[in-house]
């Protein structure tokens, strides 16, 4: 072994504590090299510490002195500092936990925690330094922070108890959507608001405080129960609306490939259509997408059969309207008949025009020839109010219940003049009153008859 190599300490060997060493006698081993690297011992260390002959070194503790190890390959100073460095190492974590404490943030229970670690640690301590004077600064630290952890722990019960709330709260409302009449509800939205519940429930697990086991599994037993009777109704319901969804389908599927065989009929197929359209309006849903394509098909076969009739009435229209001008020229003659005084001539010119306006045909599309001949019913109204006063005035029958008339309010006006003058010779008021009186209506009755 070389020489440097010889210089390298071996780690200490901790020893029980509090039991007596007897001397012993210096051996080679013991010797340390004249040479080393190790740092020297604080200037206190002698006070906390002692290196026997042998390289154990002890503690003092009270009035006791502990063995904490050995240290036999290097001097007393090495050995000194070896275990002083295990002392500073403890302290800076006391120091440190004070420090913390001081600062405030921190838990109080973590530190009380660490505080009892350190206690522990620095107990029976393979080191050399005030090892009391950490445990009564670790003691009195524990002491301050009593209070504090008693507050955290009201604090987390607080919280615990909050917590219960909350996921009974969760719970209840759950419960209450299993409670409701599930043939009646909407799923979409019952879905989203169980969907939200569960979320809720699981934001709580993973940021709110640890529940006990047996809270926890009571409540999540409740929740997982209410979800599931809500499952169970969902599942059923969806079954049954995929059954549903299957008959429409079906339906809808026949309906199309009848609509699409009316092809080949063209314009005539369009009654049939509209019939299918009927049918497809009472085939019931079969699911957006399935209704989607099958409306798709089902509405070119339609627009197939329009096109055809759209086409149709193009050319109808375009041979429509040389008709179009036709009547428009007739109607043009047709004014001469208000102008016609004598009603029979009036009568033959528009009937003339009339057998013209059949032959020319029918007009295409229906709104215009029914413009056309609405203007011509005009002319024919009033030619025919016309022919109805002409008849009234010059009937034979009328004018002989006319003339019978007027025969009858002569003789009545003749009579009432007999007893007007009767009247007047006699003095008597009231009677030729009277007589004047019925007179006068007699004779306009006359008036009117053309008498």
């Amino acid at each position: 072994m070389s020489a440097t190599e010889s210089s390298k300490p071996t780690p200490p060997v901790p020893s029980p504590p509090r039991v007596p060493m007897p001397p012993k006698a210096p051996t080679p081993a013991a010797v340390a090299p004249a040479a080393s690297s190790a740092p020297a011992a604080s200037a206190d260390s002698a006070t906390w510490g002692r290196v026997a002959d042998d390289g154990t070194v002890e503690v003092r503790e009270g009035d006791d002195w502990r063995v904490v190890g050995q240290y036999p390959d290097g001097t007393p100073e090495e050995a000194l500092a070896y275990f002083v460095r295990k002392y500073d190492d403890i302290a800076f974590k006391v120091t440190a936990l004070e420090q913390r404490h001081q600062a405030g943030g921190a838990s109080a229970t973590d530190l009380a925690k660490q505080a009892s670690h350190l206690v522990a640690e620095a107990t029976d301590a393979a080191a050399v330094g005030d090892l009391a004077g950490l445990r009564d600064r670790l003691n009195a630290l524990t002491s301050s922070l009593s209070e504090a952890t008693a507050q955290e722990a009201q604090q987390a019960k607080e919280l615990v108890d909050q917590a219960i709330a909350e996921r009974t709260a969760l719970v209840e409302r759950a419960e209450a959507i299993a409670a409701r009449d599930l043939s009646k509800v909407q799923w979409k939205q019952v879905t989203a608001e169980l969907g939200e519940l569960f979320d809720a429930w699981q934001a709580q697990q993973q940021n709110g405080p640890r529940l006990s086991k047996g809270v926890s599994q009571q409540l999540w037993k409740r929740f997982r129960d209410a979800r599931a009777v809500v499952d169970k109704a969902r599942r059923a319901f969806y079954s049954e609306l995929d059954d549903a969804h299957k008959v429409a389908r079906d339906a809808k599927t026949r309906l199309v490939e009848r609509a699409e065989a009316l092809a080949p009929r063209g314009v005539d197929g369009i009654p049939s259509y509209r019939t299918l359209l009927d049918e497809w309006k009472a085939a019931g849903r079969a699911g957006r997408k399935a209704d989607d394509a099958l409306w798709a098909r089902f509405k070119a076969a339609g627009d197939a059969l329009y096109s055809a009739r759209a086409e149709q009435s193009a050319a109808e229209e375009a041979d429509s309207a040389p008709k179009i001008e036709a009547r428009q020229a007739l109607l043009e003659e047709a004014k001469a008949v208000a102008d016609e005084p004598n009603i029979k001539r009036a009568r033959a010119l528009l009937t003339g025009i009339q057998r013209q306006w059949d032959e020319i045909g029918r007009i295409f599309p229906r709104d215009k020839e029914r413009a056309l001949d609405d203007r011509l019913r005009v002319i024919e109204q009033a030619l025919k109010a016309r022919e109805d006063v002409d008849w009234k005035k010059n009937n034979p029958e009328t004018k002989a219940r006319a003339n019978d008339m007027s025969s009858q309010l002569v003789e009545a006006i003749e009579k009432l003049e007999a007893e007007l003058a009767a009247a007047e010779k006699a003095g008597d008021k009231k009677a030729a009153k009277e007589a004047a009186d019925a007179l006068e209506a007699r004779r306009t009755w006359l008036n009117a008859l053309g008498g």
